[in-house]
């Protein structure tokens, strides 16, 4: 995209969030590829190298070889050194300006918090790998625990309260979507004015019905992607680029038009 064809549509945004009210961003793996995160989806992607049909939720529940493999793939990605990258970090700029209602990510990477969003703000709704779970009384430790454990040759982490089985805090194939995140995303969806897609293919449900639910309640829809959309047509703005660059230029027209020193 040309210089002058971005500059034109990261104004007409600009201009949408500064008559705007209340503002949802709704995020996915494009917002992330930026910190060095691999698509799952896309070459050299995780489901390149695995068949996801192998680490269903109810495999991982019912057989000790999937659950073995599980822990071996948890470091696949080096999570933990993972850094929020430039749209992260506009995004929680957005917070900063009182620009932004939440953002409901589809990614479990954590960089919205780590960028500097509120917790209350982000609503992760396939869970995070920042923390590992006890699906028997709840108990959580946070990743480098575990990661301790591994290291000290547990090929199969337990609770060390219940003897309950571990599992990190994501949302597995064939695993319910969680109910409080779910409930609030359509609710924040339902009653915004603007709704922001950034580097979602939107075609993963039930998260991908967030934006239908907004356009039908009567919000304009932006979506920030490098490739198209199913809702593309319904978009007031749809910029096919790099999510960093957008929001970063974005967010700078916003600052300005607010009358705020560009940083």
């Amino acid at each position: 995209m040309d210089e002058a064809a971005l500059e034109s549509f990261t104004e007409a945004i600009a201009c949408l969030l500064i008559d705007t009210r209340r503002v949802v961003v709704f995020t996915g793996a494009g917002i992330s590829t930026e910190s060095g995160i691999p698509d799952f989806r896309s070459p050299g992607g995780i489901w390149t190298k695995y068949n996801p049909e192998d680490f269903t939720y109810q495999k991982f529940i019912s057989k000790p070889e999937t659950r073995r493999l599980t822990w071996q793939r948890f470091r696949d990605i080096p999570w933990t050194k993972v850094q929020p990258n430039a749209a992260h970090f506009a995004v929680a700029e957005m917070e900063k300006l009182g620009k932004l209602d939440c953002v409901i990510t589809q990614n479990v990477d954590g960089l919205h918090r780590l960028a500097g969003n509120s917790a209350d703000r982000v609503i992760e709704l396939h869970g995070t790998v920042r923390w590992v779970v006890c699906l028997n009384c709840g108990k959580r430790w946070p990743r480098e625990e575990i990661e301790g454990w591994l290291d000290r040759g547990v090929e199969i982490p337990l609770c060390d309260s219940c003897g309950g089985l571990l599992k990190s805090a994501t949302i597995s194939f064939g695993q319910a979507m969680p109910v409080r995140e779910t409930e609030e995303a359509e609710e924040r969806s339902r009653r915004c004015d603007l709704f922001i897609v950034i580097g979602s293919s939107l075609v993963v449900y039930p998260a991908a019905y967030m934006p239908v639910y907004a356009v039908q309640s009567g919000a304009k829809l932006v979506i920030i992607n490098r490739d198209p959309t199913p809702l593309d047509s319904q978009a007031a703005v749809v910029v096919h680029a790099g999510a960093g660059d957008v929001m970063t230029e974005v967010l700078e027209n916003v600052k300005a038009k607010l009358g705020i020193e560009r940083g």
